[in-house]
């Protein structure tokens, strides 16, 4: 077979190009000549019939690469134009030339000289891939400008902020103070109800998605546009804890994106069980609680790990509104909530049929408004003397205070239960009991924490009345008094002031001791202005009152304003041997890691009352509760002291006393002053008193108070005290003195020195009246008892 030769060829067999070589080639004749010459076979084109296979090749003249005749005449009718517009059509027929030329390897194909077209699909494909390709470099363009915005902490995890936990004597958890008001808490610690609820109803995908969910996204998105409302959000928990950690709330398409970059760096950085932990850790559950053991406290005054099915579903069904949500505002809501965690639960499966019809059943239970618990009066306390102690907080710490729990939660009950059960207008109380160290064993601010977190016990400062007349009596006692001394009950006026006795009656002459037992009024006023209002004042101090105290007589009566844990501290040394007693709450503070930060000392206070006055003290006040104003607060087996206190009007009602084992003091009243319906101190205080100690006493072997002073015994030997102040401005004549019924008795007069003696006849104190000019009231007639019988009625004779 004869190769075939294309037009054309000629010229490339000389070593031209093309058009070389058609410039080159000869034509006519001499061409067909040549190509035989070659041995090829020309092959000229065709303008009437088609290819064998199918393709319609059409070409016009111009096409041919030999020009012919005809074409020459074609190209000199232009060349009259100019030979820029000439040349043009030649370009574009050389143009063409190369385009048909290069239609594949088959050569002369006319297949291969004609451009494929392309499908729909393939533009689609095409655009795709450029606008991905673009897409891709803007959005990491923009998430490096919002990323380069983020401040530098926010590559870090911020420390969760310190937790202090507020522990009893015995280790029981009193509460958790700090920003959170909870302790952080594994996955392993808390009910595993609580991550099952809040992933079910937050975050249904967290285990799937890595960090932002794209179809929780778009399932939001629909949701929201057939609700016309918002009623789901596309965030993850994984969004949501950068957002609680590192972002503010503000709703900016810039803080979503940062919330986006951050989550994608949480996912790379934790595992899942971490993210999810530390977002039960830092999420807001309403009502001051941050963190599920913040908020089951709060709510349940539960732990975390002791949460129920159903306070779990209640505790993840209000993030999505704490405030509105919460069970202590509408608790209507939060359980309608509470439903839809549960049927997101059983949707998902992690709970069964049963279960979810049980938690469902439980009825809506209001919670209380604030934390519960008396015991959280304590915890204030323990934080606003914290600082002092270790400084700021930096870390978790453990405080160990001194309270005991037990007796925490009686005396709670006992403080509740008088004013619930008070019919005569009573709305507030408080106790404080702490042990002859100081150490505070029982702390109860108000009837109910939750609906007043203001401490009565600490902070209100009230007029103690009669309850303050103790330090009067340790006052005349270290100036020479006994409790066998006499005064005379009556008329008496100090100034301006004329003071009163409870009942408006007078008894006349009296021991020192019954009228403490009887808290007559005129005997303390007269005891306060002959050893004066200074030393009384010094005194009080001395014991413990720090609060400011009014230079004057009336301060006898309890005019100057204490605190109720003041006075019980002061009572304290009473019961402790006259040692000085500090009231205090914490033993020691801790880390965590059991590193001490701060312990008391186990230094020795000092005396500031002698022996001999701690026992005549406590000889006068036990009789108070055996036989005088204080009956109702006598302890069955123990021997306790104390004193009523009733102010004017009886606005306050008070009874602070005290065994060798416990001091504590009871205050009932209204914080808006009103007044109570006739409630003295020997009262609703005293059975109050009575209840508590009862309790805290069960089980424990009696002790007698310090000292063995017996009043008007033989064996207790008595001095005057030769300098006391005469009795200017009395409005009667009453003398004072101590009497001695075994052989060297006596009374004095005020003012007269030495004291007259009266001489014994028969074993017997006051056989004779007293001498010449001493009278009581100032009379000898008049229908007065006799000195002789007043003596003889006091001591037996």
């Amino acid at each position: 077979m004869r190769p075939r030769c294309v037009a054309g060829d000629e010229g490339m067999m000389l070593g031209v190009g093309p058009r070389e070589a058609r410039s080159a080639s000869p034509t006519g004749e001499d061409g067909r000549q040549l190509m035989a010459a070659r041995g090829c076979e020309r092959i000229e084109p065709s303008f009437e019939t088609a290819r064998d296979d199918g393709d319609e090749l059409r070409v016009s003249a111009d096409d041919r690469a030999v020009p012919t005749a005809a074409n020459d005449q074609r190209r000199k009718k232009p060349a009259k134009r100019s030979s820029t517009k000439a040349a043009k059509p030649a370009a574009a027929s050389r143009g063409s030339a190369r385009r048909s030329g290069s239609g594949g390897s088959d050569g002369g194909s006319g297949r291969g000289g004609r451009r494929r077209k392309r499908s729909f699909l393939g533009h689609l494909f095409r655009l795709g891939l450029g606008v991905g390709l673009w897409g891709a470099l803007a959005t990491a363009a923009i998430v490096g400008y919002f990323a380069v915005r983020l401040p530098q902490e926010a590559w870090k995890i911020p420390d969760r902020p310190p937790n202090v936990k507020i522990v009893s004597v015995g280790g029981d958890l009193l509460a958790n103070r700090g920003v959170t008001g909870g302790a952080a808490v594994s996955l392993d610690e808390m009910s595993p109800y609580i991550p099952q609820a809040v992933v079910a109803i937050e975050d249904r995908r967290f285990y799937e998605h890595w960090g932002v969910d794209p179809i929780g996204i778009v399932r939001a998105f629909v949701k929201n546009m057939a609700a016309g409302e918002t009623v789901e959000g596309g965030s993850t928990l994984t969004q949501q804890l950068a957002k609680n950690i590192f972002l503010n709330p503000e709703q900016t398409m810039e803080r979503k994106i940062q919330e986006a970059i951050l989550a994608l760096w949480l996912e790379h950085k934790f595992t899942k069980d971490q993210i999810l932990e530390m977002y039960l850790n830092r999420v807001y559950f309403g009502s001051g609680a941050t963190g599920v053991e913040a908020a089951a406290r709060r709510y349940f005054n539960e732990s975390a790990k002791d949460v129920t099915l159903a306070q779990a579903a209640l505790l993840a069904g209000l993030l999505k509104a704490p405030s509105r949500l919460s069970p202590a505002r509408d608790p209507q809501a939060a359980k309608a909530r509470a439903e839809v965690v549960l049927a997101a639960m059983r949707e998902e499966n992690v709970i069964s049929e049963a279960d979810y019809e049980a938690a469902k059943a439980q009825k809506a239970t209001k919670a209380k408004s604030y934390w519960t618990g008396a015991e959280n009066y304590a915890a204030d306390l323990v934080m606003r003397d914290l600082k002092s102690l270790v400084g700021d907080v930096k870390q978790d710490v453990v405080v160990e205070t001194t309270i005991d729990l037990s007796l925490e939660k009686a005396a709670e009950k006992v403080i509740r239960g008088t004013i619930d059960g008070a019919k005569q207008n009573v709305s507030q109380g408080a106790l404080v009991a702490l042990d002859g160290t100081g150490a505070i064993r029982a702390l109860v601010g108000g009837r109910d924490y939750a609906e007043s977190q203001f401490d009565r016990a600490v902070d209100a400062r009230r007029q103690p009345g009669s309850a303050f007349k103790p330090f009067v009596y340790a006052t005349a006692m270290e100036k020479g008094y006994r409790p066998e001394s006499v005064m005379v009950d009556g008329p008496v006026r100090i100034g301006n002031w004329s003071p009163e006795n409870y009942e408006r009656d007078y008894r006349g002459p009296v021991t020192l001791a019954y009228a403490l037992q009887h808290s007559l009024n005129t005997i303390a006023a007269k005891l306060a202005d002959v050893v004066g209002p200074p030393a009384v004042i010094d005194t009080a101090k001395r014991l413990g009152i720090k609060s400011t105290m009014e230079n004057n007589a009336s301060i006898a009566l309890g005019t100057s304003e204490v605190s109720l844990l003041e006075i019980t501290g002061a009572y304290a040394t009473f019961s402790n041997g006259g040692y000085q007693v500090t009231p205090h709450l914490v033993n020691r503070v801790t880390t965590t890691t059991g590193k001490v930060l701060w312990e008391r000392g186990a230094e020795v206070p000092p005396t500031v009352l002698s022996p001999e006055i701690v026992g005549m003290m406590n000889a006068m006040l036990s009789k108070v509760v055996s036989g005088g104003t204080g009956r109702r607060a006598a302890l069955d087996g123990w021997q306790a002291a104390g004193k009523t206190g009733t102010t004017q009007d009886f606005k306050d009602a008070w009874f602070v006393g005290y065994t060798a084992d416990m001091t504590t003091g009871v205050w009932l009243g209204n914080d808006n002053g009103a007044k109570m319906k006739r409630v003295t101190g020997g009262s609703l205080p005293a059975e109050a008193w009575n209840k508590f100690m009862t309790a805290a006493h069960t089980d424990t072997t009696p002790v007698p108070l310090p000292g063995d002073y017996r009043i008007g015994e033989p064996q207790q030997p008595l001095t005057a005290d030769s300098s006391l102040p005469t009795e200017d401005g009395y409005s009667d004549d009453g003398f004072y003195g101590s009497a001695d019924p075994n052989d060297n008795g006596y009374y004095q007069r005020a003012g007269e020195l030495p004291p007259r003696r009266i001489p014994q006849q028969g074993g017997r104190a006051f056989d004779r009246a007293p001498p010449p000019g001493v009278t009581v009231e100032g009379r000898v007639q008049g229908g007065r008892e006799s000195d002789q019988s007043l003596f003889r009625r006091i001591f037996g004779g």
